[in-house]
């Protein structure tokens, strides 16, 4: 123990003392400015720049502040930058053929950050999952789900895949799907909708709600109806406007029937015998059909 404390002190001699004391004061202070000089950056871009150009400049600034004074100190420490350089060059080939996961993520990124498909505080539909961004970086996309869930998707995947932007626009259009049985009048149908349209304050006038007869079910006359509203109000009128037409509906009496089946045995002259079973009494009945 006291051999290794000898070569220590022989080792840390003043020079070299005062030069890691000098490597470890840099390190500190280019932390410490790097974080000034990027938050200026981003309030001076804040109000020129989208939210995401101005996270992508402050972290740009922060890591170029940094390696400065990185180099700095290293050079303090008496190393040969030109081999270094020449040992990180070699050491990024090996990495690149070691991880092409990440590098097609990054030039992903990178194709993200250009294109701009969507911004920080969207809202996308990835697949099933539908979150608001948290940040868009070189490498992956962080969500944050309407279930609070941080997801992490890959850039990859985002550039492979089709995505959503809910958020894109300020209006959306709600797409109700609506059964009624066959008897009833379907221009009677298309007034009550509107009509419960216009007294819903959510629902827009401008664009005017789509009445889309889509034809003929099973059970029932298929429609789609699809009334606007702003993008924030797009859940609440989702909500509050079903709950307004069935009650519409009950009101006038109008039928939204259930799936059915008709079955038919035989023919009229020659009708075959059904056996009817009765759940309560226990007992069947011949001949029903």
């Amino acid at each position: 123990m006291s051999e290794l404390w000898t070569e220590l002190a022989a080792y840390l001699t003043v020079e070299k003392t005062l030069a890691l004391v000098r490597a470890a004061v840099l390190l500190v202070a280019g932390y410490l400015i790097s974080k000034i000089v990027a938050r200026a950056i981003g309030g001076l871009a804040s109000g020129r720049l989208e939210l995401q150009q101005s996270v992508l400049l402050r972290r740009v600034v922060s890591y170029l502040v940094m390696v400065l004074f990185v180099v700095a100190a290293l050079h303090q420490l008496g190393f040969n930058l030109g081999v270094l350089l020449g040992a990180a060059g070699v050491l990024s080939v090996a990495a690149g053929f070691a991880s092409q996961t990440s590098a097609s993520n990054l030039v992903s990124g990178l194709f993200l950050i250009g294109e701009r498909p969507f911004a920080i505080g969207d809202v996308i539909q990835i697949g099933g999952t539908t979150g608001e961004v948290l940040s868009i970086d070189l490498l992956s996309v962080k969500l944050r789900t309407f279930d609070n869930l941080f997801v992490r998707i890959p850039n990859e995947t985002l550039i492979k895949t089709e995505v959503r932007t809910l958020s894109r626009f300020p209006i959306r259009r709600v797409d109700l799907q609506i059964g009624v049985a066959y008897k009833e009048n379907i221009e009677r149908i298309r007034e009550l909708l509107f009509e419960v349209a216009d007294r819903n304050p959510l629902c827009l006038d401008e664009p005017k709600p789509v009445f889309i007869f889509q034809g003929f079910g099973d059970s029932a006359v298929n429609i789609q109806f699809s009334p606007w509203a702003l993008k924030e109000n797009y859940l609440e009128l989702k909500n509050t406007i079903q709950l307004e037409i069935k009650k519409a509906f009950d009101e006038k009496g109008i039928e939204i029937p259930f799936p059915h089946r008709s079955l038919y045995v035989g023919s009229a002259t020659d009708p075959f015998p059904v056996r009817v079973v009765d759940g309560e009494a226990g007992k069947s009945v011949a001949g029903r059909s």
